[in-house]
């Protein structure tokens, strides 16, 4: 799902000083801004704004490192619709229907097929935004469903077709499993199923929200983020949204479990809105972006965390 708090109007592409990328990622591109990483951000080099037009968000890498895929909508009147691009920004290309809202696109690794949820079955139309007057919180579309195309958006494949939010979808570095997060239940599980939608297996079952996965490089491990009620209030609070499909994003922890939904544990306790985990090319790392800082502040910055919680260290 889209996470505005930190999803600004631009994308910036980021290196990892010491991991290995495509070359194209660590040359200067032409339409691009110079390097904008800080002295003190010691992890990063070459860090470059590509977009600069409309809101921008969830973009992640294909898996040769040449692409991105995305979510954009430009105006107030329109919808995420899903995107690629290059990796200067250039030769940006609707990959998704037009119709209906899109969010949380992934490439196949074999670079032959993109997921993303999808609305646009249930009409062409938005659908409604969040009730703002309850604060700050995401709404799980009930009409999201999970879609598979080619990296050109032809020959679209529904995967789930349940009532309730289906989307926060990824797939495994081998390309035979695919974890999102789905409302069916009547709570956000994370649950994973094979890459053609068979096989649908729930891995969470804690009340509250588990959700927003990703596989470890070996895929014996999944990543992910959860807020779960402790106090009456939380409680309360949260049975009122979920009954209309809406969440309160403002305190999130990052956990991880074996890809079997065993031996969960929860890598921050910042009492923050820590999301947005991915796994570091060396599987003993996870990055995510986190207020904790001042967890009722806007301001969000990367960190680093190893994956037995410890060594937490600030990127950005």
């Amino acid at each position: 799902m889209k996470n505005r708090i930190i999803c600004t109007v631009s994308c910036l592409l980021v290196v990892w000083c010491g991991v290995y990328w495509n070359a194209a990622a660590q040359q200067a591109a032409g339409g691009a801004t110079a390097n904008l990483a800080l002295p003190e951000e010691k992890h990063l080099k070459n860090v470059r704004q590509i977009t600069f037009s409309g809101e921008n968000a969830e973009a992640y890498f294909s898996a040769d490192d040449k692409q991105l895929i995305f979510q954009y909508h430009e105006g107030d009147d329109t919808c995420d619709q899903i995107y690629t691009m290059d990796l200067e920004g250039k030769n940006k290309r609707l990959v998704s229907t037009g119709k209906g809202r899109t969010t949380c696109a992934y490439f196949f690794p074999n670079g032959k097929r993109i997921l993303y949820s999808s609305t646009h079955a249930a009409g062409p139309e938005c659908p409604k935004p969040p009730d703002y007057s309850k604060g700050y919180v995401w709404k799980l579309h009930p009409e999201f469903d999970l879609y598979t195309a080619k990296p050109d958006g032809s020959d679209v494949k529904r995967l789930t077709d349940t009532p309730g939010y289906d989307a926060e979808a990824t797939v495994s570095r081998n390309g035979k499993k695919i974890v999102f997060t789905s409302l069916r239940s009547g709570d956000p599980e994370i649950y994973v199923m094979d890459a053609n939608g068979k096989n649908v297996k729930q891995l969470t079952n804690e009340p509250g929200y588990d959700g927003g996965p990703f596989f470890s490089p070996d895929g014996k491990k999944i990543v992910y983020r959860a807020a779960h009620p402790e106090t009456e209030a939380e409680k309360k609070d949260y049975q009122e949204l979920i009954q209309t499909s809406q969440l309160r994003p403002t305190r999130l922890e990052i956990y991880v479990m074996d890809a079997d939904g065993s031996n969960k544990r929860q890598l921050t306790k910042a009492g923050a809105a820590s999301f947005a985990p991915f796994f570091h090319p060396d599987g003993k790392r996870i990055i995510f972006a986190s207020n904790l800082e001042n967890p009722r502040g806007r301001n969000f910055d990367l960190y680093l965390i190893r994956v037995d919680g410890t060594g937490l260290e600030r990127v950005t």
